[in-house]
């Protein structure tokens, strides 16, 4: 199972976190760093697996990790799950966002945290793999980014319907308006 899964860049500054067990503000902020701290010091030449550290489960759980240009993506998990299996789904889950970004970037995980997650969310839930196919997940985006549109479409036609009423200027009309004079018009009346 997974516990949680970071991404953090060159200087520590987490990017993405996501804890699936229980964890209070300070302590994931502890655990951010100290993962990183881990992480950063390691030789490129080396594996992308190691023992978890003491915050987070010690020798009980793995930090399995791949670092991307600026970028950590870092997933800890517990001895169920296969390191090999979670390095290709960091792999799935990176190539995905370049997908959908066109070229991701640190900025691309800063401003568009919302579909960042939602990209997550199809991947992992609740600690659990959910998906690893690249195409399923980039369909259910596909998918999402229409039911935005749609929805888009529909909040924008009642701004558009409120502009119009506007630039019909319709106190300016009622003070244009010419009612007949109430008076002249009951003596021409024929009874």
């Amino acid at each position: 199972m997974i516990k949680a899964i970071l991404v953090f860049n060159n200087h520590g500054k987490p990017r993405l976190s996501k804890f699936y067990h229980y964890f209070a503000e300070d302590m994931q902020q502890q655990i951010i760093k100290e993962t990183f701290q881990l992480v950063s010091k390691r030789d490129d030449n080396v594996c992308n697996f190691l023992e978890g550290g003491s915050l987070i489960g010690g020798s009980d759980y793995k930090l399995i990790y791949r670092h991307y240009a600026t970028l950590y993506f870092v997933f800890c998990v517990d001895s169920s799950e296969s390191e090999l299996g979670i390095l290709d789904l960091i792999q799935v889950f990176v190539e995905t966002l370049d997908k959908c970004f066109e070229n991701v970037c640190e900025l691309d995980l800063i401003f568009h945290v919302d579909k960042v997650h939602y990209i997550l969310n199809e991947l992992v839930m609740g600690g659990m793999v959910l998906e690893t196919n690249m195409n399923e997940i980039l369909t259910r985006i596909e998918e999402q980014n229409k039911l935005e549109k749609q929805e888009s479409g529909i909040s924008g036609a009642s701004s558009r319907a409120v502009s119009a009423v506007k630039s019909m200027n319709i106190p300016q009309q009622l003070k244009e308006m010419k009612l007949p004079d109430i008076p002249q018009a009951i003596k021409e009346l024929k009874f």
